[in-house]
């Protein structure tokens, strides 16, 4: 049976994961969705009176909705918590009172903020270690919006639906309004127990952060990990690892991986924040962004960078874990992202860079030759596991390897281009070999996201999977022991190895390289297309004063 087509306007503070996410599933529903930022109430009413929608969804809203919106079209909030949760920190609260279970609530705009009828929700539960509020967000949140989007869109279209009121009296109708955390509440104690230090900085990572001091400067503290249970003064840096500083603490320490200065710093790995006042700080194991396991035939090498963006010691950590990988005796080498797979080249490292032009072509060299480590791997099959979101040479690098598994719900943004580059990573090698010539062109120039299952379609991936992260997981590694037992493996080695030979006579990967580098060294040394202002506006936060245009020609 055809679903109705219904016009909807996606109103949104930016396009984010989770407004990508939605804007993904509402298309493949077969409706009709257009984009607009919320960049001013003028823009908004604009956006109302031109489109004409039959509905408007908010799936990432941080403004209020104008009441000539609500009044003159059906409006419905995508709230991140369960059903009578009201206010603008409902995460971090989520996280920072250990809630056992949350939820996702989609209410229709009325003059009173979050108590609008309700027209759908959806609930989960949470880990009883805290999660990083990012990861909740990008993971079951996004996920659960996802599904709601869509139920709204069809109910939209029944004559007969009317959304439940709100009413306290209904026994699943169990959250409450919550005012808005404080600058206090984000206080961080180094006295403190270490898993109320870890609580209370992931319920405000990645925005706005922990506040501490630390080394006499006051910081935003992000990417925290329980340490060793070692003794020391509360607040003393006692060693270093990868960009990472450990702190005592009442009980222990905790591993700190990212600071921001206060008032205007820009986010970076702690060691970086914090310099020379570390002084001669020793190396401790224990903290690592980069593993290798093995069993008899598989080989992983897994990396989980701070939210997916890779700096140049970074991609030379895993590219030097690749080499190791590819010299073992396994048959086939898994390519394991973390919580964002990968978003490509540091934005922030770079800008905070004394000459960011030259750490910028630094750090593109040093991930094309993470990249070149997967396509050259000549003795194994290389499997890519794909479990988080992916944009720019974060799409790429997995590109390069022989199976692609993209978990579900999984949001790809292969482009480059709103960064003012034309990119590298051996895209103009490995894009085209998977889905020709025209489409390739297609996704760079239109620099939309696309979602696993037309990644499927499309041939930028080869599975996907459903399930938790953890399940996905599992899946992969039965996949690649799978792929190694098979009876016919040496062949399948044999025939990428004829493929690679064909394709190096035809051009070899170094002409690609070099090629893609002499374009980029225009666009980060020449600033031919804006990169150095769309870099500052990135790591900056700028706000956005219009609808990008290639937002608003998106819709069908």
């Amino acid at each position: 049976m055809d679903v109705p087509v219904v016009r909807i306007l996606l109103l949104c503070s930016s396009f984010n994961g989770l407004s990508q996410r939605c804007w993904l599933e509402l298309r493949r529903a077969g409706h009709d969705v257009r984009i607009e930022l919320a960049v001013s109430e003028r823009a908004m009413l604009e956006a109302v009176e031109q489109g004409k929608p039959d509905l408007v969804i908010c799936p990432f809203l941080k403004e209020k909705v104008p009441a000539g919106v609500w009044q003159r079209v059906r409006t419905v909030i995508v709230h991140p918590g369960p059903p009578g949760d009201r206010g603008p920190s409902s995460l971090d609260w989520a996280i920072a009172e250990a809630e056992p279970e949350w939820g996702v609530t989609a209410l229709q705009a009325v003059e009173e903020m979050d108590a609008g009828p309700i027209w759908g929700y959806r609930t989960f539960s949470l880990p009883v270690e805290a999660p990083r509020k990012s990861a909740l967000y990008n993971g079951a949140v996004s996920d659960a919006a996802a599904e709601l989007v869509v139920e709204v869109a069809r109910k939209a279209d029944e004559p007969g639906f009317v959304p439940v009121p709100l009413d306290y009296g209904r026994p699943e109708v169990r959250g409450r309004l919550r005012r808005a955390m404080r600058r206090s509440d984000r206080e961080v104690a180094w006295e403190e127990p270490t898993e109320v230090i870890v609580r209370r900085v992931r319920a405000a990572d990645g925005s706005p952060g922990g506040l501490a001091s630390l080394c006499g400067v006051v910081v935003r503290v992000f990417d925290v990990f329980r340490g060793p249970a070692l003794v020391g003064r509360p607040g003393t840096v006692v060693a270093r690892r990868e960009g990472a500083v450990l702190v005592h603490t009442g009980d222990g320490t905790v591993w700190v991986g990212h600071l921001r200065r206060e008032p205007d710093g820009v986010k970076l790995p702690a060691a970086m924040v914090l310099g020379e006042r570390l002084g001669q700080l020793e190396e401790r194991a224990g903290y690592t962004e980069v593993t290798y396991e093995r069993s008899a035939s598989v080989g992983v090498v897994s990396f989980d960078f701070y939210n997916g963006a890779m700096s140049t010691d970074q991609c030379r950590r895993l590219a030097s874990a690749l080499r190791y990988a590819v010299a073992q005796d396994t048959r086939v080498l898994v390519v394991r992202g973390g919580e964002v797979f990968s978003n490509g080249i540091h934005l922030n490292v770079i800008e905070a860079a004394r000459h960011p032009e030259l750490e910028a072509w630094m750090n593109i060299n040093a991930m094309n030759q993470v990249c070149r480590e997967i396509v050259s791997c000549s003795g194994q099959l290389v499997v890519a596991s794909v479990a988080g979101n992916a944009g720019a040479g974060g799409v790429m690098l997995p590109l390069g390897a022989d199976r692609v598994v993209a978990r579900e719900g999984v949001v790809l943004n292969p482009h480059y281009r709103t960064m003012g580059l034309f990119g590298s990573e051996l895209w103009t090698y490995v894009l085209p070999r998977r889905v020709g010539a025209e489409v390739a062109e297609r996704l760079t120039r239109e620099a939309l996201p696309v979602g696993a299952v037309d990644a499927l379609a499309l041939g930028l991936v080869d599975e996907v999977v459903g399930g938790s992260r953890l399940e996905f997981e599992r899946w992969v590694l039965e996949y690649a022991e799978r792929l190694a037992g098979d009876g016919g493996f040496d062949e399948l080695v044999a025939a990428k190895g004829v493929r690679r030979e064909v394709d190096e006579g035809r051009k070899p990967l170094e002409a690609y390289r070099v090629e893609e580098l002499a374009e980029m060294s225009r666009d980060m040394f020449d600033d031919r297309s804006g990169f150095g202002a769309a870099r500052r506006a990135f790591v900056g936060k700028a706000r956005v004063v219009v609808t990008p245009e290639h937002l608003t020609a998106s819709h069908m």
